[in-house]
């Protein structure tokens, strides 16, 4: 029935499922530009407070070494800190640099590997490209315009960028199911997930969200509004107790 057919439907969060090769199915929650920006910023910071205590010490060594050693590995730390600052701390395992790490964010390949050296590389060779014309435009244009959001050197490196812990929800409570109620016409195993998934996920929304969400099945329910969000809880217990 169309109104439950939600798998061509756009998702309402930015969780994505994606089916491997193998038929596994993986779920990724995809971060957005605005919580990236935070940790680039602080990645920013991190890159700056070590520069201010290199610049420090490289004046000591300026006066023992002479002023153009001191100034050439200063130019040596400026260009690891731009191109290779990202590809150490993104590559492998732990797939996040310190800003990242702080925000709860990891760099992934789209099937939720750790990325090789080779993709963290070539995700960060294109900053540049990103960066332009100013402030990162191209690639915040890209975060805006792509599902998974992500910017030039993610496409190329067939990367995305997801929450790598989920903040705590607060559960609220749920009206009382006052009656169970069998659906009105048979489902789709699909179609029974998503209503006992509607279920098991109502308390981390507001009533008026779970109203919301409801009248996309008001097909199956007969109603729309308050009743039918009550009626679709209804239909979830039942299928709860068939389980």
């Amino acid at each position: 029935m169309p109104a439950l057919s939600s798998k061509r439907e756009t998702r309402l969060d930015t969780l994505q499922s994606n089916e491997l090769a193998e038929g596994v199915e993986i779920h990724l929650r995809t971060a957005g530009p605005y919580v990236r920006v935070l940790a680039y910023l602080l990645d920013l910071l991190i890159r700056g407070a070590v520069c201010l205590v290199a610049q420090l010490l490289l004046l000591l060594v300026g006066a023992i070494l002479g002023a153009q050693v001191a100034q050439g590995l200063m130019l040596l730390l400026f260009f690891f800190l731009m191109f290779f600052y990202y590809i150490v701390f993104e590559a492998g395992k732990r797939g996040a640099s310190p800003g990242k790490r702080v925000m709860g964010l990891r760099v992934v390949d789209t099937s939720g590997a750790p990325l090789s050296y080779g993709q963290a590389f070539m995700r960060n060779m294109l900053r540049i490209a990103d960066g332009l014309p100013f402030c990162y435009g191209f690639g915040l244009l890209s975060t805006l315009l792509t599902k998974r959001f992500q910017r030039l050197g993610d496409l190329l490196a067939n990367t995305v960028v997801v929450y790598d812990r989920l903040p705590k929800m607060q559960v609220a409570s749920l009206p009382p199911v006052l009656e169970s109620r069998a659906p009105s016409v048979p489902l789709s195993r699909e179609e029974q997930a998503a209503v006992l998934g509607f279920r098991e996920r109502a308390g981390m929304w507001s009533e008026a969200r779970r109203v919301e969400l409801a009248d996309h099945a008001s097909a199956l329910t007969g109603s729309s509004g308050q009743q039918g969000m009550t009626r679709l809880l209804g239909i979830a217990h039942w299928l709860g107790e068939k389980h």
